[in-house]
């Protein structure tokens, strides 16, 4: 009996500022998944500086390639189809992905696959628990979207609901710099949220009882440079613990809120949540703790795929082929401004 081929997915992630590639097999299991961190390049910047990150892009994607290969023992013939992120994302950054899957596609006579990043972040909470993805309502929230989305399978989502100004990750590194806290400012803030009081300070809870599943977080950000500037300067160590861990109360009572409303909107039993946002420790609890109490079944993303990284691009590709839709023209262009939405 012969034996089958290897047939493995390389996944290339260059959407922001993170330089990621990874293989995933034919069921979405992930083999190798590597990351190349810039955040040390912008955090004199206080931001992602789109000139820097792609030119750090084009110098880290070759070498980080050839690593993820030879960590995973792999040959070129093993591997059967390359994906790469189309957006969204920063322009720059994204072409130099993209391109690079798609020349090794044509190099290597297999299908290429065009994903969207919010798709990634969208299915990733199922990465290693198999390719099927049931129903679910899911909350997705990274440094600049905010989404409350109904999924019902591979390529089968309904956008219900999302930020109507800043997303909720972009309000936690905005405050943070308000703090003079390093970039980024969401983890920072959390670091200092451990060791505050969340009652201290009265955050507004913008929308939460607003009848519908969008989010709005300016306001408390204004809210958070107002009182910042009303306290003594420089901020002791327990008015800027306090503040985070008011802050970060907020923020979370907000995303809980949103989602608990939504799963009982459309009576399902099954909630996830992702996105680099998801990472932080007091969402993580606040999101068990609901679930529990409403007999759902939470699935949240691994902290190593919460943040960019190639892995959720990959697992989406591996889901998309192994629910049969083809792969993408080597013609499709990136689209900074791409949007989640249903796919025929």
């Amino acid at each position: 009996m012969t034996e089958a081929p290897p047939d493995f997915i390389l996944a290339i992630e260059t959407s922001c500022d993170e330089t990621a590639v990874a293989v995933a097999d034919a069921r979405g299991g992930i083999f190798v998944s590597r990351v190349a961190s810039q955040i040390e390049l912008h955090a004199p910047h206080g931001g992602v500086v789109p000139e820097l990150a792609s030119r750090n892009h084009s110098a880290d994607l070759k070498p980080l390639i050839q690593a993820t290969m030879e960590q995973g023992g792999m040959e070129w013939k093993d591997i059967s189809a390359v994906a790469a992120t189309s957006g969204p994302g920063l322009a720059s950054s994204l072409l130099i992905g993209d391109t690079t899957a798609k020349a090794m596609a044509a190099a290597l006579d297999c299908p290429f696959y065009s994903i969207n990043h919010m798709e990634g972040h969208l299915l990733s909470p199922f990465i290693q628990k198999g390719i099927l993805i049931p129903e679910h309502i899911a909350l997705v929230v990274s440094g600049g979207h905010t989404l409350l989305v109904k999924v019902g399978g591979v390529g089968d989502y309904e956008v219900m609901g999302s930020t109507k100004d800043d997303a909720a990750g972009e309000a936690f590194d905005k405050v943070g710099k308000l703090l003079g806290l390093a970039y980024p400012g969401g983890p920072e803030i959390a670091k200092h949220a451990a060791e505050g009081d969340s009652a201290r300070f009265d955050f507004p809870r913008s929308m939460l009882d607003s009848g519908d599943n969008d989010f709005s977080f300016s306001g408390l950000k204004t809210s958070a440079r107002y009182l910042i500037e009303k306290l003594n300067q420089p901020l002791s160590e327990t008015d800027l613990n306090d503040i985070c861990a008011s802050f970060q109360e907020a923020v979370v009572d907000v995303l809980v809120g949103k989602l608990q409303a939504a799963a009982k909107q459309y009576d399902t039993g099954i909630i996830a949540v992702s996105g680099g946002v998801s990472c932080n420790r007091r969402l993580r609890e606040r999101c068990a703790a609901m679930a529990t109490a409403g007999n759902l079944e939470l699935e949240m993303a691994e902290p190593a795929y919460s943040t960019d990284n190639a892995a959720m691009i990959a697992f989406a590709a591996a889901a998309r082929r192994a629910a049969g839709m083809p792969g993408s023209p080597l013609n499709t262009d990136i689209n900074p401004n791409l949007r989640l939405g249903s796919l025929p």
